[in-house]
Formats: structure tokens, sequence, C-alpha cells
């Protein structure tokens, strides 16, 4: 999959137009001992299968170019962005998770209710309303009209820079440094700013849990091992967390692992609205840029993050479900 995926993106660049041209300044544009010299280094006079051998073989070693857009290798651009999209990612999933998976449930025991019809409605409007709508909405309503939440950014830059607020980064996620630090006057603006992007982010896929949860759970609890519980005098609230809503989630799995590797390729125009310094923002920048190195990067990326994400999921599903085994 990973290779298919790079032989593919790879011939879109090639054909996008000039890969040296990404390296011309805006006020200094390349100099014709300097573009042969690019295209000398990278091969790229070269047919394009040969320049393709030759980006592989630097990318096996570690070697995944260099990106004008951030002016770093982009093994490098992709170590300094990664955590902040990262972070994002993992905040709006888990908001996804929980809530999708208690409206899907809620929904479906409660089938045909107000409270069914509501969800429902929520869930249709999730996957159309449009990501960048959604976080301008939220923007103008929390940001700027009530002033309860920051419009823009990760941190805020004025009070990062008052004495006693200067964090050391051990792991690049700002919530865990800030905690690390102990400085929680750092971690609650952290976690203000993260909340409207999170939000933004986790909408659709909120929408999209609720769906499959309420219809995985619809069609378990018609079964006979659930009818059995029943009879057996069980609690219905035991009956629905531990014999109908653990095997509904087995679909439900399937979609969170394949909305996590969709969050964080998707966090392009959210990251982009809100501000956000990740790999999204940066990838946006670099297509405008036409930074193929970095286009490159972060479709490899992504797409190994969907290989190692959809691993996860089928052995998660050797817990949820006992007939699956792992020989």
């Amino acid at each position: 999959m990973l290779l298919g995926v790079s032989i593919f993106v790879f011939s879109l660049t090639r054909m996008a137009g000039d890969p040296a041209a990404a390296y011309n300044q805006s006020d200094r544009p390349l100099s014709e001992a300097a573009r042969n010299a690019i295209n000398e280094r990278y091969h790229l006079n070269d047919p394009v299968y040969v320049q393709y051998f030759y980006w592989l073989e630097g990318v096996i070693g570690g070697d995944w170019g260099y990106s004008p857009t951030a002016r770093l290798p982009v093994t490098e651009a992709i170590g300094k962005f990664f955590p902040a999209t990262f972070e994002l990612t993992m905040i709006s999933i888990l908001i996804a998770i929980v809530i999708g998976i208690a409206l899907g449930t809620i929904s479906a025991v409660r089938r045909d209710t107000p409270a069914d019809h509501a969800t429902r409605i929520m869930a249709l409007s999730g996957v159309s309303l449009p990501v960048f709508w959604l976080g301008l909405m939220l923007q103008f309503i929390f940001g700027f009209s009530l002033k309860w939440l920051p419009l823009d950014g990760r941190y805020d830059t004025n009070l990062s820079l008052l004495a006693g607020n200067r964090i050391h980064e051990y792991t690049g996620f700002r919530l865990i440094d800030t905690i690390l630090n102990g400085n929680w006057t750092m971690f609650g603006d952290a976690f203000l700013h993260i909340i409207l992007p999170a939000i933004t982010l986790s909408f659709g896929t909120i929408a999209i849990v609720t769906r499959i949860m309420r219809s995985s759970m619809l069609e378990v609890m018609n079964l006979d091992y659930v009818r059995t519980a029943r009879s057996k005098g069980l609690p219905e609230r035991l009956v629905i967390r531990k014999h109908a809503r653990r095997n509904a989630m087995i679909p439900t799995t399937t979609v969170i692992g394949l909305s996590f590797g969709g969050l964080l390729s998707g966090a392009v125009l959210t990251e982009s609205i809100f501000s956000w310094p990740g790999l999204g923002r940066w990838s946006a920048s670099a297509t405008l840029s036409n930074d193929w190195n970095a286009i490159l990067g972060f479709t490899l990326l992504a797409a190994f993050i969907y290989v190692v994400v959809n691993l996860a999921v089928d052995v998660l599903y050797a817990y949820l479900d006992p007939r699956v085994r792992l020989e």
C-alpha cells in the first residue's frame, strides 16, 4: 500500500510542474548555476522512474529531501509539526468516541423517541456541514462574540513570554509538557486554545460514529443472546453495557480506526482556519508554494498511519470478538 501511494503521488508531483521551482525565493530567483546544481543533486534531469528510485532510496535511508517552505529537511519538519497535529487529532478522536458511542447507544435504546430523532438530525448535520464553515462559525460565536475561547493559535504568545511561563518541551505535546513543567496557568491556556479546533475536527466523526453505533446496536439488540440475557432477569443497564454495546463496538471500531487516519490528514482545513502550527497547515503552505518534497512526506506519513491504525484495529478485534483469535 505504501509503495503504491508513493508511486502515485510521486508521479502526480512530477506532472504538476518543475520540482526545482520550489527552491525559488520570491525576492531572489534561482540562478542557472543553482538550478543545474539542484537538478544534478536530485537527478531531476533523469526520466521520472529513475527519479523515483533515487527518491525512494533516499526515503529508505532517512533522506526525504528538503522543504523550502519550512526551511528544514522534510524529516525535521515532520518532527517539528507532527506533535501539534497528533495532539489535536487525539483530543478530537477522544471527543468523537465518547460522544458518538454515547449518542448512538441512547438513540438505539430509545428508538423512535424525541431523543432518537434529535440524535439523527445531529448526525445528519455533522456529515453535511463543511469543516471550514463550522470552524468559522465557532470562531465567530465563541471567540469573537462571546469571547469565551481564543480565536486561533496553539497558545497565547504574550502569556508565554511572562516570567515563570517558559515551558521546557519534553515531548512536543503542549498539554503534556505544561503538566510535566507543573505550570497549570499555561496548561489552562493550552487547553482553552485546543477546544474550538478539536470540536471542529471531531464534529463529522461524531456523526459517523453515532450513526454506525446506532445501526449496530439496533441489530445486536434483536439477537438471541440479548433476549436470553433479559429473560434471565439481568438489569437492562447491564444488558446494554455488557452484552449489546460490546458486540456493537466491532463495526464501530473499524470506523473509528479509519476516522483517525482521516482526522490526521483532514486537519489541513482545521489547522489553516485556527492557525494551528501542525502538519496540515504546513502541507497547505507547501501545496501553494509547490513544495513537492513536503507534499510527498506528508502523504507518505498519512498513508503509514492508515496502515498502522488498520493493523491496530485488526488486533483489537481479538479482544472485542471472542470468535476472533490470533494464531
